[in-house]
């Protein structure tokens, strides 16, 4: 059997170290990363230990923060710590959080001086602001300088390569006046100053501002990187784009589990246990069957009505399903135009009106092929009242669906709260309530 066919872990137990070296030589960072993640605990030293200097830090980098604590645990103080300084502030920053309290000052304290300032600075901002996740490692220049004075200057930092592809352009007094793109620089004449190449667009983020903000423009703006100032526009570091896009991905996978009715893991799936999983759903199904118990008291109250019309027990779950549906398409919008930036409180009424006619058109395409169908079996005056009501309950859901999401944000909630689970069952209790009122009207019960 060959290493090409063998994995990380059957090569691990099979304690071979010329053969393991083998295959971590033929394996690219984020490869072995993926594997390591598989092994044991107490496994993933073994192989992490055969790796160069360069390379098990790029493989440490590929991981996630809770992977690197683990891994961190697996080996000794002293090549902990020397890995732990050799990783940027900000992933410092992100670990940190990961691990005991203890572990945290033992890691801070085999910093040098200026590693720890740099660290400590970013652990001082907010949780989840930009601050937290920006690098304090960056090289600024001066529009005045030339292209050759810049290029000298970018050198003498001794920066990475993808924390300098974009310079912060200041005055005076720190204050970022402009971007310039180090490819510019490299191409342009050793004497053309940096004011004739700096972008005529100026970006940049508040330190304290929310780190989804800070990620949502860098992918809007196609930056690479974006400066990080705080309220007087003085530079304090950069959020580069590798940053910028793991914070959406986060941001989007706690979207996605709100929608669909649990709290987020904070953990890798393969990672946390079968009682955190429990624990993360049991939460929002508890507050979906409180919230159930208005669907149950609204069929309560219209007992007699079902008493006399039994066929009206039929369609209840065609009704109520289709209003869920409908509301929770809208939010899913709105939601997601939300978080790009495409829509905002100030735009409230126009989105009301357009879900309102959507739902609208909805609510008529569905009726004007559920009436003829309904009349064949149960007559006119029945397609009529689930026509009816398929019309007002598809309005209300995405009216709804609109509604929601902002109403949320304003009152400081996070809008994938009110998503699916939440709309769902809204417009369950409510379209009851819709449902059989009309019937009551129509059917002259």
């Amino acid at each position: 059997m060959t290493t090409d066919t063998l994995t990380l872990q059957q090569l691990v137990r099979g304690q071979d170290p010329h053969r393991l070296r083998a295959w971590l030589d033929e394996q690219g960072a984020l490869d072995i990363a993926e594997e390591l993640v598989r092994l044991e605990d107490e496994d993933r030293a073994v192989p992490f230990r055969l790796l160069p200097k360069d390379r098990a830090l790029a493989v440490f980098e590929a991981l996630d923060p809770i992977h690197q604590k683990e891994l961190l645990e697996a080996l000794g103080e002293i090549d902990a710590d020397q890995l732990f300084g050799q990783i940027d502030a900000d992933d410092r920053a992100r670990l940190i959080e990961e691990v005991p309290a203890t572990v945290a000052r033992r890691l801070l304290a085999s910093l040098p001086a200026d590693s720890r300032d740099n660290t400590n600075r970013l652990l001082g901002y907010p949780e989840e602001s930009v601050g937290r996740t920006m690098s304090p490692r960056y090289a600024s220049v001066r529009s005045t300088m030339t292209a050759a004075d810049a290029l000298a200057k970018v050198r003498r930092a001794g920066l990475r390569s993808r924390e300098v592809l974009l310079l912060p352009v200041t005055d005076d007094q720190r204050r970022v006046v402009g971007t310039v793109d180090l490819p510019d620089l490299v191409t342009a004449s050793p004497g053309t100053t940096v004011g004739e190449l700096t972008r005529p667009d100026v970006y940049s983020v508040r330190v304290d501002e929310d780190q989804e903000v800070g990620a949502r423009l860098v992918q809007e703006a196609d930056l690479v990187a974006l400066p990080v100032v705080d309220t007087e526009d003085r530079l304090l570091g950069v959020l580069t784009v590798d940053d910028a896009m793991e914070i959406i991905e986060l941001e989007e996978t706690e979207d996605a589990m709100r929608a669909g009715g649990l709290e987020p893991l904070d953990v890798p799936y393969l990672e946390a246990t079968v009682l955190r999983l429990a624990r993360k759903r049991a939460v929002w199904l508890l507050v979906l069957i409180i919230a159930a118990v208005l669907t149950v008291n609204v069929l309560g109250f219209f007992e007699d009505t079902l008493e006399e019309v039994l066929a009206l027990a039929l369609f209840i779950p065609l009704l109520i399903d289709t209003g869920g549906n409908s509301g929770s398409q809208a939010a899913t919008v709105v939601i997601r135009s939300m978080a790009v930036g495409e829509v905002r409180l100030s735009d409230l009424p126009r989105i009301l009106r357009r879900e309102l006619v959507v739902g609208l058109l909805l609510g008529l395409m569905l009726g004007i092929i559920a009436v003829p169908v309904v009349s064949i079996f149960f007559g006119l005056d029945f397609a009529l009242v689930i026509g009816s009501t398929l019309l007002v309950i598809c309005t209300w859901a995405s009216f709804s669906g609109g509604l929601l999401p902002l109403v949320a944000q304003r009152l400081g909630v996070d809008p994938a709260v009110v998503s699916a689970p939440v709309i769902t069952t809204l417009v369950d209790a409510t379209g009851l309530i819709i449902y059989f009122l009309i019937a009551r009207a129509v059917l002259g019960i």
